[in-house]
């Protein structure tokens, strides 16, 4: 099994526009809603794929009730969240049919009691034994210490149970010193970890800072991974037009199947770069267009070295 921890669960709400203009009133042609936050997604994409795969973290009230009955209807997805007493979030994403380009507009999420933070590390604890990795995902909702990622890695590692990390800012830097096997931020992110904005250069910097494995998602310009085993950098055949939202999550989604399946890194990097490229394509975050994922995985270009035993 998989676990994904989401600690800023969502309700993702996509509009549809014929075009996006500010200060005007515009008609929605179409509305989705689903269960979201970056765990989720993964989550999704992992259970599409044949992974049997836990979600775990926080929901509350209303919107909390319409996501526990959207992860129901997921085959393959079992829902092991954690209650509290604040609304779990919403998230409105405004797609411009015209252009392509979405707008997004999030949350903060429920304030977390400390009673609410120890009954979800206790759960979090009680989840991990028989779990093949572990993927921690998304922002922390207010009242959740800024360390929670580097308590959690931490606690996974003492296990014995790989992980992932994915998130940014303050609970990157400190999750990353705790030691994750893989962290994947995306180039902005990275920049703020490191101060470098030369990918290479700061996917280096970033794994000397405790990560085993750094995987960079660069948009159009794939992923750039530096790992204990060598260096490489895989590429789509070519940029695809779409929603990019959740594009990383399913490259996350790729690179926890690997890791729990002890792949090697290519074959690793080539599965994550054709299902983010296969969900840029797909109408909402967390799917991915099976066609066009099965045709990209013969076409994703690979390229690096080994490192040196």
């Amino acid at each position: 099994m998989i676990l994904t921890v989401t600690l800023n669960t969502a309700l993702d709400i996509t509009y549809r526009v014929q075009s996006l203009r500010p200060h005007a009133s515009h008609r929605v042609s179409e509305v989705t809603e689903r269960p979201g936050g970056k765990g989720v997604n993964v989550a999704r994409v992992l259970a599409a794929l044949g992974h049997e795969v836990t979600v775990t973290g926080f929901t509350g009230g209303a919107t909390g009730r319409v996501v526990r009955e959207g992860l129901a209807a997921v085959p393959g997805m079992v829902d092991a969240l954690v209650p509290v007493s604040g609304a779990t979030r919403r998230t409105v994403a405004v797609v411009d049919e015209r252009t392509g380009d979405t707008t997004q507009l999030n949350e903060p999420g429920p304030t977390v009691t400390p009673a609410e933070w120890s009954a979800f590390q206790q759960a979090y604890e009680d989840l991990l034994p028989g779990v093949s990795a572990v993927a921690l995902c998304g922002s922390l909702p207010p009242g959740v210490p800024v360390g929670a990622y580097a308590g959690l890695v931490r606690t996974a590692r003492s296990l014995s149970v790989p992980v992932l990390l994915d998130t940014s800012g303050e609970p990157l830097r400190r999750g990353v010193a705790a030691r994750p096997d893989i962290i994947k931020p995306n180039a902005d992110e990275l920049a703020e970890l490191t101060g470098s904005h030369d990918p290479l250069r700061a996917t280096q910097d970033a794994r000397r800072r405790g990560a085993g494995a750094v995987v960079a998602s660069l948009g159009p310009e794939g992923l750039l991974a530096v790992t204990r085993e060598g260096r490489w950098r895989a590429l789509p055949p070519a940029s695809l037009r779409g929603n990019p939202t959740g594009a990383g999550d399913a490259a996350v989604a790729g690179l926890l199947a690997g890791l729990a399946e002890h792949l090697p890194w290519p074959t690793r990097l080539t599965r994550a770069t054709a299902l983010a490229a296969a969900t840029v394509t797909a109408p909402v975050a967390g799917e991915f267009d099976r066609g066009v994922y099965e045709e990209l995985l013969g076409r994703v270009t690979v390229s690096g070295e080994v490192s040196a035993a």
